[in-house]
């Protein structure tokens, strides 16, 4: 079982910046892949970023060169660094986990159907 966490949303200006944070507690897996979903209000979740037990990375169109996904691998903890945020980055960000995924089995695509653990989801809101 795993349990995701996230913290850090909030209100900010566009142009502005704020970091999510995803704290993993559970049983411990030799590898573990992540991700950052969000949904904005009345669309579907849709795939922001994800990093895989190797660390490699990858990033929705939208969000590349903005925002950055990495992780500690000590603390148990999965973050989301973004930057220049746009109104149409307001959305509920959750974070989401899959276990047992070394290559050739790690997600290939920001699918939400990759990813069978999910947190509560922390509210992001970009508004002069």
């Amino acid at each position: 079982v795993v349990f995701l966490a996230e913290s850090g949303g909030g209100s900010v200006q566009p142009g502005g910046s704020l970091k999510l944070s995803c704290a993993r507690s559970g049983d411990r897996y030799y590898s573990v892949c992540m991700a950052w979903f969000r949904q904005a209000h009345g669309k579907e979740r849709e795939g922001v970023a994800s990093i895989d037990a190797e660390g490699f990375t990858m990033y929705a169109d939208s969000v590349k060169g903005r925002f950055t996904i990495s992780k500690d691998n000590a603390k148990d903890i999965l973050y989301l660094q973004m930057d220049s945020l746009k109104s149409e980055d307001t959305a509920t960000y959750f974070c989401a986990a899959v276990v047992g995924c070394l290559p050739p089995s790690q997600p290939t695509t920001l699918g939400v159907n990759e990813y069978n653990h999910w947190g509560q989801g922390t509210k992001v809101t970009v508004s002069s």
